[in-house]
């Protein structure tokens, strides 16, 4: 019976956290679809990696929501679509889509999700030229 129990509330647990982590890529995915840097950014950790196309920084999160704010300026988004998400041996969530912008570019986009205390925090994100 304490079996059957554990494996219950292991389970409940599991399902939460991919539950989380999932409603975490709709809310960046929507915003990334809508071109919105100050949503993204409160997704973001207190630094994180942004590689766009192949300009790679660390930044603040302020300094990252003003890097990508410019980025949606110049490449408006016209859909965005995650196309393979997943969990890395440390634990750690990541999504692959794709943007596409009102100028006619494709962009491959990666972000990585990093739990911190209970909450996740996107540690990296890259739009690379597709």
């Amino acid at each position: 019976m304490r079996i059957k129990s554990y494996i219950v509330l292991l389970t409940l647990f599991v399902n939460t956290v991919l539950f989380a982590a999932q409603d975490l890529f709709e809310q960046v995915g929507s915003a990334i679809r809508s071109g919105d840097a100050k949503t993204i950014a409160r997704y973001f950790n207190g630094n994180v990696d942004l590689t766009i196309v192949n300009q790679e920084e660390v930044y603040s999160k302020a300094q990252a929501e003003m890097v990508l704010k410019d980025f949606f300026a110049k490449n408006t988004p016209r859909n965005f679509s995650i196309i393979h998400q997943g969990v890395s041996k440390e634990g750690n969530k990541y999504a692959i889509g794709t943007l596409t912008t009102t100028q006619g570019s494709n962009f491959r986009t990666y972000f990585f999700v990093k739990e911190t205390g209970g909450s996740g925090f996107i540690q990296e994100l890259r739009f690379e030229k597709d």
